[in-house]
């Protein structure tokens, strides 16, 4: 019995595609997740100032998305998240391009943004040069009562030194070191430093923000939607925000991050890569 042979001498077997292959092709089909969020938004009906005003995302690193240009959003935590975000605004389920994402881009360095982040200025309190002014107050005062207290043992305690004596230690009881003249001149104030926060206006919302756990990117505007910031913190750097009627912020990694609202900690536990959302008024925090 005879075996047929294709007309190059290959067996059937040889003819089939190999499993690779099928994958490769149905890999082919599958769009990329740029293209598919894209669709999703197009049969949504929504337009990507839509998208952007929904989700706070920027609409460049929207449009670079759809483009699967994800070095804009300045790594893989943030890609993720912005791919989450912008799958549920356009009512898809992000899992499994979360997944495509992994598979894709789990292997590679992560990408160098195309376009230089703004560098956050790092709060220093500034030094202070010791305070002379007190010094001499005290050195003043100091000065009057031993001169006080040798004329009473030069005098055998007249009535006279006892008077003046009295009213020495009186004066000496107070605090030389705050002690204003009256011209209001000498005495300079000390320089604000991060616990000025503590005593923010009443007639003002204040809001600071530190990494203080990581990176994360952060951006704050104004009651009329002015842009505040919108940039990278870095670990260890903080930002300070007023406004007289409220501050919104988008966080990247709101794990990362400190809030102190109106001279109060925000205690809310925030998950590491959560990217969220606030709003914060003159009366916050209600409570704490």
């Amino acid at each position: 019995m005879s075996i047929g042979n294709s007309p190059d001498g290959n067996s059937p077997e040889d003819e089939r595609p190999f499993e690779d292959q099928r994958d490769d092709a149905a890999a082919s089909d599958r769009p990329s997740i740029g293209r598919a969020l894209q669709q999703a938004r197009i049969a949504a009906g929504l337009t990507v100032d839509d998208v952007s005003n929904a989700t706070r995302v920027r609409m460049a690193i929207v449009h670079a998305i759809e483009e699967d240009n994800f070095a804009p959003c300045g790594g893989d935590v943030y890609a993720r998240g912005h791919i989450r975000t912008l799958a549920r605004a356009v009512h898809i389920d992000p899992d499994p391009l979360l997944e495509q994402y992994a598979a894709e881009h789990a292997a590679r360095p992560a990408p160098t943004p195309a376009t230089p982040l703004f560098e956050a200025e790092r709060i220093r309190p500034e030094r202070r040069g010791p305070n002379w002014t007190a010094a001499m107050v005290a050195a003043i005062v100091a000065v009057i009562g031993f001169v006080g207290f040798t004329a009473i043992k030069g005098t055998g305690g007249s009535d006279t030194v006892k008077t003046q004596v009295a009213k020495g230690p009186a004066a000496s009881t107070g605090k030389p070191a705050t002690a204003t003249p009256k011209s209001g001149k000498g005495i300079q104030k000390p320089e604000p430093s991060d616990s000025a926060i503590a005593a923010a206006p009443r007639d003002k919302v204040t809001v600071q923000v530190s990494a203080a756990k990581g990176r994360s990117w952060l951006s704050a505007k104004d009651h009329n939607g002015r842009s505040l910031f919108d940039g990278l913190l870095k670990k260890g750097d903080s930002q300070t925000f007023q406004d007289k009627e409220k501050i919104d912020l988008v966080l990247g990694d709101a794990g990362a991050i400190e809030l102190y609202v109106n001279g109060k900690k925000i205690q809310d536990v925030f998950q590491s890569g959560q990217v969220e959302r606030l709003t914060y008024t003159k009366g916050d925090p209600v409570s704490g």
